[in-house]
C-alpha cells in the first residue's frame, strides 16, 4: 500500500490532514520566530 494513495480511505485522509496541519503550524511558528528574532 503506497504512502500517498491518490484515493485514500477516510481514516488515512484524516491522518494526512492532521499531519499536514501540524506541519503547517510548525512552519508558521518557525517563520514568526525568524521575524521576531533580532
Amino acid at each position: 500500500m503506497p504512502v500517498l494513495d491518490p484515493n485514500p480511505p477516510n481514516g488515512q485522509k484524516k491522518l494526512l490532514l492532521v499531519f499536514g496541519a501540524m506541519l503547517a503550524v510548525t512552519v508558521v511558528i518557525g517563520i514568526i520566530a525568524s521575524i521576531a528574532s533580532p
